[in-house]
């Protein structure tokens, strides 16, 4: 990160004053006001009320950051959320609370008074630090990208911490078929598991970036989305998922599946938080072309889309057939809460259109079409990644590099988990340019617009499609469109336990989450934002179940902690206690201490070596 030369003067200030007033040289996260704050739990804290804190002078970011720290090391052994924590973080954190000494704040000036403050990334969106960017594979351990993905760079100009990368499914489920892979394992991350149920499926690729969010391990996530894999994470965490209009986020240094349908979007606990990031990552940007059909300059104000009477005189609509099509037996308890929602948005003021069907509804055909379009650009997305790596130290540059890879580390888990998806890649004979594969786009485009959800909206008038949160992803996938999935209810008490294909995850059982998704136009995220919102705040569905297990450090126990707890240690390190030290040697102990990362310093003086968590 780098600092402007106030800024640097405010450390080297700091450094002499923290010397002056510690003789002993004992390092401690004080808070800085002069009472004991009351702090909201971590796996219920917003965005705002952290900005309220900053404020008030109750709470550092390197005391959010030890206690997102401490969260993740408690329940990560179980759930396998994180694959890694940003050995930066505590550097980062120490570097923006002299920001905010100064008077200067990142981010949403304009909205409040202190920028959002933590994030984990889903490990296919690169990072240009020390962490890894895998996308849950041995083949890119230890690779390093000549850029960072832009991102991450608008995250860090708004004042996030990138505190870690989430675990998710390997190369985004695109690898295996379903019954010989299970949504969330990755060779390198392992098995992400939820957190309601135990043995939970977390359902889709940017699992760990929702998991983390449903119970505190960081504030908000970052995802990506090929076909559901952002808003079905998110249901089944009983969190928000904003899957944006392709083009709104750019995919930069993002490990691609397709570059016509991927998107990147925010995962948070409230649509409120959602927003703030939305407003974050989404823009322009040169390294995507796609970004440029943005039909505006300037990003919009998604926050300010949150409306208590967003649903008031709104139109929504149900397109029942692509909801039955995918209804089963499993599904008759998410269907009776879809049933009471859609009298919650009538008692809201919004006017509900029944059967606003799909004029052409055809799942067979558009998954044969999305076959041929996803296999053709995984296969060139994929060698245009690897040829932006700066180091490459398995050598591999392209698809069937990574296939011989996987198939000769044990690691993997080849043949047990197969590498179906990719020998059907390599067989084809076409190109992401050939005719065969435009003709697929084409009729997608046109089974998921014209003849699916644009059709809908515009003959029925609409604002936007509502639909059960499993049923809701496929058209827009196809055709670019934006969803915001919330929450919608769980699973009751009698709820038979079913396992997925692989036998290895559980499917369905009391209280795992599901949620309700509101579909619309292209760039239309504010009217949808503004639709879940109110919707969100008629039911605070969220609160009415807890997770089965969920870390029990919270922002209080900061008062007798430490900062320097050597959290990833093999050895914990027991300090002596500290003597009275002349203002010489003090001033040379803080130098050292703050000259230093805390990874450095504690390597170089006790030469203890951290692990990955």
């Amino acid at each position: 990160m780098q600092l402007s030369l106030a800024t640097r003067l405010a450390y080297v200030f700091s450094v002499v004053c923290t010397a002056l007033s510690n003789p002993t040289g004992e390092h401690q996260c004080r808070l800085a006001s002069p009472y004991t704050p009351t702090f909201p739990l971590l796996d219920d804290v917003s965005i705002e009320d952290l900005q309220a804190l900053f404020g008030n002078g109750s709470l550092t970011s390197v005391n959010l950051v030890h206690a997102y720290i401490e969260r993740v090391a408690e329940v990560n052994p179980i759930l396998r959320a994180v694959g890694e924590i940003n050995p930066d973080a505590l550097e980062i954190a120490r570097a923006l609370d002299v920001e905010r000494s100064l008077g200067r704040v990142r981010g949403y000036v304009k909205f409040s008074q202190a920028g959002f403050e933590l994030n984990v990334n889903a490990d296919n969106i690169a990072t240009k630090d020390q962490m890894n960017n895998t996308a849950g594979s041995y083949a890119l351990l230890g690779a390093k990208v000549s850029r960072e993905s832009s991102i991450v760079t608008r995250l860090r100009e708004a004042g996030a911490v990138i505190l870690g990368k989430a675990t998710m499914g390997e190369w985004a489920q695109c690898r295996s078929r379903k019954v010989s892979s299970s949504h969330g394992w990755s060779a390198y991350g392992g098995q992400v598991l939820g957190a309601y149920y135990p043995q939970q499926d977390p359902f889709g690729s940017s699992s760990g970036s929702a998991v983390a969010v449903s119970i505190g391990l960081t504030l908000g996530s970052i995802g990506t989305e090929t076909s559901g894999s952002i808003v079905n994470p998110a249901e089944r965490s009983n969190v928000v998922g904003i899957k944006p209009t392709l083009g709104l986020t750019s995919r930069d240094m993002v490990i691609p599946i397709s570059l016509r349908q991927d998107t990147v979007g925010p995962i948070g606990r409230t649509v409120k938080d959602a927003a703030y990031m939305l407003t974050a990552i989404a823009g322009k940007d040169r390294y995507d072309n796609w970004t440029s059909a943005q039909p505006y300059d300037t990003t919009p104000d998604y926050v300010k889309a949150c409306n208590h009477l967003g649903l008031k005189g709104a139109r929504v609509g149900i397109p029942r057939n692509g909801i039955d099509y995918y209804a089963d037996a499993s599904t008759k308890p998410i269907m009776a809460a879809f049933e009471k929602a859609i009298q919650t948005v009538r008692d809201a003021g919004a006017r509900v259109i029944e059967e606003a069907n799909f004029s052409s509804f055809d799942p067979p055909a558009f998954g044969r079409n999305s076959s041929i379009v996803l296999d053709t650009d995984f296969v060139v997305g994929l060698a245009d990644y690897l040829s932006l790596l700066s180091s490459n130290p398995n050598g591999v540059h392209n698809l069937q590099d990574i296939s011989r890879f996987t198939k000769t580390d044990r690691r993997e888990e080849h043949p047990d988990r197969d590498t179906y998806v990719w020998d059907r890649q390599l067989s084809r004979n076409i190109s992401s340019s050939s005719a065969e594969s435009y003709a697929a786009y084409q009729a997608n485009l046109l089974m998921g617009g014209e003849q699916g959800v644009i059709g809908a909206l515009d003959r029925h008038k609409l604002d936007a499609l509502i639909m059960p949160t499993f049923s809701s992803f496929h058209l827009p996938a196809i055709a670019g469109l934006p969803i915001v999935s919330v929450p919608l209810g769980f699973y009751p008490a009698q709820t038979p336990l079913t396992m997925d294909l692989k036998k290895k995850v559980v499917s369905s059982a009391p209280n795992i989450p599901f949620g309700i998704a509101f579909v619309g136009r292209r760039w239309s995220e504010e009217k949808l934002i503004s639709l879940a919102y109110a919707f969100e705040q008629r039911t605070m569905i969220r609160r009415k179940m807890k997770p089965y297990t969920r870390p029990t450090f919270e922002l209080s126990d900061q008062l007798e902690s430490t900062e320097e707890t050597p959290y990833k240690l093999k050895v914990q390190y027991q300090a002596p206690v500290p003597k009275p030290a002349g203002l010489g040697q003090r001033l040379v102990r803080e130098v050292i201490r703050n000259l230093f990362s805390l990874k450095s310093f504690v390597s170089f003086v006790f030469g203890l070596t951290y692990t990955r968590l």
